[in-house]
């Protein structure tokens, strides 16, 4: 039988995955942690103790911001690329990413094939999804100018979350396709919390796992 590991951030968003799942078997899904961080310490060692019974896929599922005029709020995004868009150095001239630096690469490539197949099982089921960049932050995003300057670095940047990138380090390290899902519950920019939809993101989510059962 086919393993998918799921990992979500907090509790919340866990329970709305598995409510959408309904039971199915072929699931686990893990509470990671809030951070990158801490997601992949959780994710790397769930992995490893599941070597000898190997998940063909992980999904870093949870809720999200979404830049404007990209990703509206209650829409969902299923990540073309994820991107720790915070890696790097600050320098006179402006920011230099990972690879600018020669250290390695910020983007992690996710698989296209379940994404995209994702993406149209969704828009199928009437949800408003999109295909396109996922951001990875440790600090969340809290002024409209580094929305700004995050939509420039990173070209299409649908949205930002705090641990996709380091659930997928943790996957590729097991040369483990990745997926990561978000359901947008706010603008990235200032922080007005009292525009927030977190309840109906987290609707949004369930939607989105249900699809999953039929889709994986």
């Amino acid at each position: 039988m086919k393993k998918i590991l799921i990992m979500t951030a907090v509790a919340a968003e866990r329970d709305a995955v598995l409510r959408g799942l309904q039971g199915d078997p072929r699931f686990k899904v893990i509470e990671a942690g809030v951070g990158p961080i801490e997601a992949a310490v959780r994710t790397a060692t769930e992995l490893a103790l599941a070597a000898d019974n190997r998940y063909e896929l992980v999904i870093s599922a949870g809720i999200a911001g979404g830049f404007n005029g990209v990703a509206d709020v209650g829409s969902l995004v299923v990540a073309s690329s994820i991107v720790a868009a915070d890696l790097g150095a600050e320098t006179p001239d402006g920011f230099l990413s990972l690879d600018e630096l020669g250290f390695g690469s910020a983007t992690i490539a996710t698989d296209e094939g379940k994404s995209r197949q994702i993406v149209d099982a969704l828009c199928a089921a009437k949800l408003p999804a999109r295909y396109g960049p996922i951001l990875t932050l440790a600090t969340v995003t809290g002024s409209a100018a580094t929305a700004d300057k995050l939509a420039l670095r990173v070209s299409g940047a649908a949205a930002e979350a705090m641990e996709g990138f380091g659930i997928a380090a943790a996957a590729r390290h097991q040369s483990i396709p990745i997926v990561e899902i978000r359901a947008i519950s706010n603008a990235v920019g200032p922080r007005d919390r009292s525009a927030w939809r977190i309840k109906d993101a987290l609707q949004a989510l369930e939607a989105a796992s249900s699809v999953l059962v039929e889709v994986l």
